[in-house]
């Protein structure tokens, strides 16, 4: 009878183990270059609210650039 039980739990942990593998294969995530590995890490993760609200506060005092006219764009002036 203790056969059994020892027979009895290797399939639980068998589907434990692909349980755990199939998980462990979905978060792994490959990227092809560096940016893109960065942006899949700015979705993931939140950004504090202080930081958010300095970088809100210090985009909104930027100024746009003038726009150039035409003719200087084209002259190089």
């Amino acid at each position: 009878m203790n056969q059994q039980t020892k027979l009895s739990q290797k399939p639980e942990s068998l589907a434990e183990t692909q349980t755990q593998t199939q998980a462990e294969t979905q978060s792994v995530r490959e990227c092809a270059s560096s940016d893109e590995l960065l942006r899949a890490d700015a979705v993931q993760t939140p950004v504090p609210p202080e930081i958010a609200a300095r970088l809100k506060k210090s985009a909104a005092q930027i100024q746009p650039p003038a726009a150039r006219s035409w003719w200087k764009t084209l002259l190089g002036r």
